[in-house]
């Protein structure tokens, strides 16, 4: 079975019923709280490679750290981007499920179902 990695925070209702839409199904992901342990970049890119995504699109635009840090501005490069999201992890959208090589936001939280084997 493809192992499952949750990056989570509990303190999100997202990310909660995530978890729980996981354990539903019988499913144990290894749980990274993220605000506890920050991803590091090379790990950022891994997630953004496994999710399609830039680096600016896994971004929380509504985090005072993105208005205090200046993040809306377009010139900003990914690895910038990247740097800023491991200084302040609150940055990084919520929850993010990896399940082998793929990866999806659950926002909503249907879709982990996506990516489930």
């Amino acid at each position: 079975m493809t192992e499952l990695t949750l990056y989570h925070n509990p303190r999100c209702s997202k990310s909660r019923s995530a978890l729980e839409l996981l354990e539903t199904r019988g499913l144990a992901p290894t749980v990274v709280r993220y605000l506890d342990t920050p991803p590091d970049a090379a790990t950022l890119r891994e997630l953004l490679i496994k999710l399609g995504l830039s680096a600016r699109q896994l971004l929380r635009t509504g985090e005072d750290a993105y208005k205090t840090l200046g993040l809306a501005d377009p010139s900003l490069s990914d690895e910038q981007v990247i740097a800023a999201m491991v200084e302040q992890p609150i940055l990084i959208e919520r929850p993010i499920l990896v399940a082998g090589d793929k990866a999806v936001i659950g926002r909503p939280p249907e879709n982990l179902l996506e990516i489930l084997p």
